[in-house]
């Protein structure tokens, strides 16, 4: 595997450039949706499957010193950290109370 050259940023910069350019044309928005796209930050080449690992190991098998962003179709991240309640303007939303009960 590679050692990345670029920054943290510089290489995500470099991987949403190449999405939006090369691979967001090419994609089908009922097929798609949800699906991770691997992207050669490098060759530019991708690789999209529903399973992260399965579209990053098709695209390693294609080059093998790949510089691997990944992204989850129709989302600005590929996953998503933290908590998934939200907090209204009133303080805790009702569904995050409920599951404390």
């Amino acid at each position: 595997m590679t050692k990345p050259t670029l920054s943290k940023k510089a290489f995500a910069q470099r991987g949403e450039t190449i999405y939006q350019a090369n691979v967001h044309a090419s994609l089908n928005a009922d097929d798609d949706e949800g699906k991770f796209v691997a992207i050669d930050i490098v060759s530019g080449d991708f690789e999209i499957h529903a399973n992260e690992l399965i579209a990053s190991d098709l695209l390693a098998a294609r080059h093998g010193d790949a510089q691997i962003w990944l992204r989850r179709i129709g989302r600005e991240y590929a996953h998503r950290f933290g908590p998934r309640f939200r907090i209204s303007s009133h303080g805790w939303s009702a569904d995050f109370l409920e599951r404390l009960r």
